[in-house]
């Protein structure tokens, strides 16, 4: 797989007005000339995401997130670079040729692509196992159990991993994949991990499997239940973190969902696999589910792409409530108003469904509430209002919820509906729920070591060198200029900050004129690069630029000749020198500091 040209980049971005793209995830305000939305990426009240038409960029001046099309992208839809630009080229209808890249790059992208390409037959592979293996007769008897049909089967590509893990292996090895590559997707370890000639183990060996999909359908993992109640292994297994399979940025069924909880304005979301697969069958195809792990700030913001509504369908005992609290909690945090479903005690949505039918499950969903009412239904059955102690413990638990709600008139409205509800003073429970959000801010968790590695640091660039930059990319004047003053700087460049961000602009001259193509060189760059860039840039382009450029020439070339004529003043001061030495340095000084006073008179 080769590069995309960065011509064809340009052409994608030209075709694409980023407020057209925004403008189809969020409402936008118009402000002036240019647009405004409450920022996507960090929660705030007024909107601070100022969306540039004329420039095609957006800004946020809460949190400095800024860039193109693409960047909006791959930031809000947690894309790579390359899918991004597919997607956009896909939207705009220009079909993509490649050329060439580098060895390192196509090394990447072709592990990858082999990740995936293992990951789909081994899907293809368990299903034919569970559909024709004898010994996999359990299994097909507990689907049979939990009324799944043969059609159901292959519509979500259920399998069965054989206890002889040897048929895995012999599979990957007839289509020609290594045991390091069976290591690096997650589906097995290294019998002894300091020995790699030890042998593999196989991760999933009589258990039914349930391929994980990303949302453009690749299955990049696997989730497996096991058959026997002799096993001791976890009752769900998930396939080990890997470039492709991270639990907490993946949603079960969601390649599927996409479109129907575009079309039914919201999603459904429960506990596990096998509801979301009973709900889909019974025709609540909006429903998803996470991997049997917590429900985290990356799903909430992948629902967020697709709908601005959630009905939580958890179970109906003490832990499904406990689990549906910190959903929520994620949800309304990214402005997704939640409502709740009761299920009777005992009942998932599996059974439900299978006792009481798909009509009786619609009348539930149809009575969901807002997620309070419906939390307080549940619970007030069982506390005693007249106990202080249960009370103020009810009240604690409430507003730990309530403070992370995002939208100020509605957390304020559900506090007064809950002062009435409970018999409250509004102003007492609104202190309580103030004390909450002062809490949560003073235990706030800290990034961990993932969340670190995942942000990308900008490139230590000198601000003379990004104000060249700045006026070279958008005056062919001033590029001009400074590329005829490339050789005379060499010296002072070298000793410079990021000079090498400077010399690839002015070697190759994206056209200033045009938006897309400054935008298409920006994101072929390192990220370290373009971000350092676009935190300084100015929106000011100056009435003069290559005076400008002369300018600041000047003073980067004062800077330079000042530091180097103050080390050599502080080497006269020297003992060790020799008189030959002595008179070389102070030669040296004086030609300094007429270069100084020269340029102190251009001033």
């Amino acid at each position: 797989m080769g590069m995309i040209p960065r011509e064809t980049i340009e052409r994608i971005l030209e075709a694409t007005d980023i407020v057209d793209l925004i403008g189809g995830y969020f409402p936008l305000k118009r402000s002036g000339s240019d647009f405004k939305i409450n920022c996507p990426f960090h929660g705030e009240k007024t909107p601070s995401f100022n969306i540039n038409p004329a420039r095609q960029r957006y800004k946020c001046f809460g949190c400095d997130a800024s860039g193109s099309a693409l960047n909006f992208l791959m930031e809000y839809e947690n894309l790579p670079f390359i899918d991004a630009v597919r997607k956009l080229a896909d939207r705009a209808g220009i079909q993509i040729i490649e050329e060439a890249s580098d060895p390192e790059s196509d090394r990447k992208r072709r592990k990858i692509s082999r990740l995936k390409e293992l990951n789909n037959k081994s899907a293809r592979f368990f299903h034919e196992q569970l559909l024709k293996n004898p010994d996999a007769a359990h299994a097909r008897e507990y689907l049979k159990s939990r009324r799944f049909s043969k059609e159901t089967a292959q519509k979500w590509l259920i399998g069965w991993a054989p206890r002889n893990s040897n048929l895995f292996l012999q599979m990957a090895r007839e289509n020609g994949f290594s045991g390091r590559e069976i290591l690096q997707a997650g589906l097995g370890g290294l019998k002894d991990k300091n020995n790699p000639r030890s042998g593999l183990w196989v991760k999933f060996y009589d258990q039914l499997t349930f391929p994980i999909h990303n949302d453009v359908d690749d299955v990049v993992g696997f989730s497996a239940r096991i058959l026997r109640e002799e096993d001791k292994r976890g009752k769900y297994i998930n396939t080990n973190e890997t470039p492709l399979f991270n639990k907490s940025k993946l949603l079960f069924a969601l390649n599927k969902a996409r479109r129907p909880m575009g079309k039914e304005k919201f999603a459904l979301l429960c506990e596990g696999q096998v509801d979301a697969i009973v709900l889909h069958e019974s025709g609540f195809e909006n429903t998803i589910a996470p991997l049997g792990t917590a429900f985290t700030e990356q799903h909430a913001r992948m629902i967020k792409r697709y709908t601005d509504r959630v009905v939580l369908c958890y179970d109906g005992d003490s832990a499904g409530l406990a689990a549906a609290d910190k959903t929520f909690k994620q949800l309304t945090a990214q402005g997704l108003p939640v409502r709740l479903m009761h299920l009777p005690d005992g009942d998932d949505p599996d059974t439900f469904v299978k006792k009481h039918g798909a009509e009786a499950f619609q009348k539930l969903l149809e009575s969901a509430k807002e997620y309070f009412d419906a939390k307080l239904d549940k619970e007030l059955k069982a506390i005693d209002l007249s106990s202080a102690a249960e009370k103020t413990k009810l009240l604690q638990e409430l507003a730990k919820s309530v403070c992370v709600m995002d939208d100020d008139l509605l957390r304020d409205a559900t506090i007064q509906n809950l002062a009435i509800r409970l018999r409250l003073g509004v102003e007492d429970f609104r202190q309580t729920v103030a004390a909450a959000k002062a809490d949560l801010k003073r235990f706030k968790p800290r990034e961990n070591d993932d969340e670190k590695a995942d942000r990308i640091k900008p490139t230590a660039i000198d601000h003379f060198i990004i104000y060249l930059c700045h006026l070279a990319l958008n005056s062919e004047a001033a590029a001009e200029y400074l590329s005829e003053q490339l050789e005379t700087l060499q010296e002072c460049l070298t000793e410079t900050l990021g000079n090498h961000v400077l010399v690839d602009i002015l070697a190759k001259r994206p056209n200033p004129e045009s938006e897309a193509a400054k935008q298409a060189y920006l994101m072929t760059i390192p990220n370290g690069d373009r971000i350092a860039l676009e935190n300084g840039f100015s929106d000011a382009i100056p009435e003069d630029p290559v005076s400008s450029a002369c300018d600041t020439i000047a003073m980067l070339s004062a800077r330079f000749y000042q530091i180097k004529e103050k080390a050599l003043r502080t080497r006269l001061n020297d003992p060790s020198l020799t008189p030959e030495e002595i008179l070389e340095a102070f030669e040296e000084v004086k030609r300094l500091q007429s270069i100084l006073k020269a340029l102190d008179q251009r001033f």
